[in-house]
């Protein structure tokens, strides 16, 4: 009986073993499902932030290009300058933060002492925006950009013009039916969802 008894609760102790073990490599096949949905989602969500990074960065240099020729308006277009700091993606950024930056922005101060006459209206704020990248101290170049902070500014820059945009208009509907309004009001939103989104998916 003994031998008998000692046998079963051998068994009994296996077959809990066994039970124990399915039950943690379930647990841990759930765990790593999970685990790469979330880092799916996660490299989704980063890969969307960079392509509106791209996209954003585009529509504030289109918006200053408009703003130099015929693009008129009482919008502070000067804000599209720390606008683009903050959300140019590092490629293009660390480019014109380098040797390329400098010899521009040298040429672009040679040129704008000793020949006024020869330096264009039109020049004078990617002048601007080209110093800033080349001078910015490393706080601005290197913490903030990549921060929350620096999209909060991006953010703020974008409902600022929007609504001075929509009230230089004379509303919102005339804003998307003026000429050039639908460009100009569409240029805008893109710099509106950009932050929006990167605010989003950095506090998901």
């Amino acid at each position: 009986m003994v031998g008998k008894k000692s046998g079963y609760l051998a068994m009994r102790s296996e077959q809990v073993t066994k039970d124990l073990i399915n039950s943690d490599m379930q647990e841990l096949a759930v765990a790593a499902k999970k685990l790469v949905n979330h880092g799916i989602k996660l490299g989704l969500m980063g890969f969307g932030t960079s392509i509106l990074e791209w996209i954003a960065s585009f529509a504030a240099i289109y918006l200053l290009v408009l703003d130099r020729t015929h693009w008129r308006t009482n919008i502070l277009t000067g804000l599209l300058i720390p606008y683009i700091f903050f959300s140019l993606p590092s490629l293009i950024f660390n480019i014109f933060r380098g040797e390329i930056g400098r010899w521009i922005a040298f040429i672009a101060v040679v040129l704008r002492l000793f020949f006024p006459s020869r330096f264009p209206d039109w020049l004078e704020m990617p002048g601007a925006l080209i110093l800033l990248l080349v001078v910015a101290p490393s706080l601005f170049a290197s913490t903030l950009r990549g921060s929350w902070i620096g999209v909060a500014i991006c953010l703020v820059i974008a409902c600022y013009l929007l609504q001075e945009h929509i009230r230089a208009s004379g509303g919102f509907r005339n804003s998307f039916t003026r000429a050039n309004g639908i460009s100009n009001s569409v240029g805008i939103i893109i710099l509106l969802v950009y932050p929006a989104w990167a605010l989003i998916t950095d506090f998901i």
